[in-house]
């Protein structure tokens, strides 16, 4: 059996071409997939657990929980879209959710997992905007506002964030080498998964003398992206 990997599906009513790229890949996986592992930006947004029906993400709900019953093992890494995926969100679905890095060891080999975006270390208003919505008494804050509340800040911090990235220079959205080399560093790994960019691409550098890849994940507006590994080997497909 295979594991994959995906993130950036941005999924809303919005979008349907997205939804329906994603409708066909999750009713295949138990067929071929042990394990799938979502980097992020699953949802173009989210609300908090007691939203997803009003964002209109009932289906995609249901979708995961049909493949966790079937034996795949679900997890989710949070997104900067989705960071506030919380544990009622886990247990209608059967996902597990996981800390942002996090590195796993299938066969012995170790790959660290990122959302990706704190690895943009060159984005300053990102990053401080990330250290804010991170923050547990800023999220509690959030979450104890009226639903329709949150859906307009949602809509609203979304609407703003589209019009910031056309106003950056591509270089600036992108991660940084040497963050990325630094994390690499501190959990000891030479392979890396991420999301968050939308540039899929496999990268080799060396770190200490070390060959080293990092594999970048696409979005799925216009077509799948996903990394598998099978037979001790990692592959970008789109």
């Amino acid at each position: 059996m295979t594991t994959a990997f995906i993130s950036d599906l941005h999924l809303t009513p919005e979008r349907p071409a997205s939804s329906l790229l994603f409708d066909s890949f999750i009713a295949d996986a138990p067929r071929y997939i042990s394990s799938l592992y979502i980097l992020g930006d699953l949802f173009e947004y989210w609300v908090g657990d007691d939203g997803a029906d009003a964002l209109g993400h009932g289906p995609v709900e249901a979708a995961l929980k049909r493949t966790t019953d079937a034996g795949v093992s679900v997890y989710f890494v949070r997104g900067n879209r989705d960071f506030l995926v919380g544990e009622e969100f886990a247990a209608r679905t059967g996902c597990r959710i996981l800390p942002d890095p996090v590195l796993i060891e299938p066969d012995g080999l170790r790959i660290l997992l990122s959302h990706g975006d704190a690895l943009c270390t060159d984005d300053l208003e990102h990053q401080a905007a990330r250290r804010q919505m991170l923050a547990e008494d800023w999220q509690q804050g959030f979450l104890s506002r009226p639903l329709a509340e949150r859906m307009r800040a949602a809509d609203a911090v979304r609407s703003q964030s589209e019009r910031g990235k056309q106003m950056k220079p591509m270089e600036i959205m992108d991660v940084n080498q040497e963050a990325v080399e630094a994390v690499m560093r501190e959990h000891d790994v030479r392979i890396m998964i991420h999301g968050h960019t939308h540039r899929p691409a496999a990268h080799e550098f060396e770190i200490d003398g070390e060959r080293a890849r990092r594999f970048v994940l696409g979005d799925w507006y216009e077509q799948k992206s996903a990394i598998y590994y099978e037979n001790g080997r990692l592959t970008l497909r789109r």
